[in-house]
């Protein structure tokens, strides 16, 4: 009976989603007849075909496979020097005082901004690497930071009674606590990550970037092209933000597994 129930559940929630997708596309379409011009705005079944069209040439995927290496790196950056600093942050508060003001200014100022700085400072390359890398390193730091600060003290006293050493607290207390926190980072980080980092390269035309084909298609008035590439970069940022959780949840169970 538990079997049959869960599986109508699945169902519905299918059947659901369906009929959400049904109704978007709908609306999307009936715009486009509003319109009745291509340049202005594309059906979506242009914009899949286009879609198609453009997943059998080669530079496609050059270009999608650039652009994936630079963003996710500037990712990785973040992610791995953000939970380094927290971690002092929270041991020094000299660490902190001395990293907070730099990370109120990044939350501060305009993403434009620190793109055309960075395109004075550096190759055309790595300017969307270093812009991927500022909008998820302060996320990443102030996450993991409130997650330790918010570890219960009730477990760090039990673990004062039971004499936990230094290793058994981190891989039973502080990382428990910490990880909700650091996987709302990486959630919110992956999508900014994308934004920031293909605005990077619309402003700075990379080499074999989705940038790059985004503006051309702008300066040749291929609206068709527009909306792919940015079919491309949603779709990206879906599965790579899914893909880094599922990592994420798999790493936590064998974490667990191996506790």
């Amino acid at each position: 009976m538990r079997s049959i129930t869960s599986r109508d559940e699945r169902f519905r929630n299918v059947l659901r989603k369906a009929l959400i997708a049904a109704i978007w596309l709908s609306l999307w379409y009936a715009l486009y007849a509003v319109v009745g011009q291509e340049i202005l705005f594309v059906s979506p079944v242009r914009v899949f075909t286009r879609l198609f069209e453009l997943a059998g040439q080669g530079a496609f995927w050059v270009s999608t496979l650039a652009s994936l290496f630079r963003i996710v790196l500037g990712f990785l950056l973040a992610v791995a020097l953000g939970v380094a600093v927290a971690v002092l942050a929270t041991v020094s508060a000299f660490v902190h005082d001395l990293f907070y003001p730099v990370i109120r200014v990044i939350r501060a100022t305009p993403v434009a901004s620190f793109i055309i700085l960075a395109l004075i400072w550096l190759s055309e390359g790595t300017v969307p690497v270093f812009t991927a890398f500022l909008m998820v390193f302060p996320i990443v730091w102030e996450n993991v930071f409130k997650g330790v600060q918010n570890t219960s003290r009730k477990l760090l006293d039990m673990a004062k009674v039971f004499r936990f050493t230094r290793v058994q607290k981190l891989k039973r207390i502080y990382i428990p606590s910490v990880m909700p926190y650091f996987v709302a980072a990486c959630n919110i980080g992956i999508g900014l990550a994308w934004k920031a980092g293909i605005a990077a390269e619309v402003l700075g035309i990379p080499k074999n970037s989705i940038g790059k084909q985004l503006y051309s298609a702008k300066i040749y008035l291929e609206t068709p092209d527009v909306f792919a590439w940015t079919a491309v970069v949603i779709l990206l940022s879906f599965v790579l933000e899914k893909g880094f959780l599922l990592l994420l949840r798999k790493a936590g169970q064998k974490y667990n597994a191996g506790d």
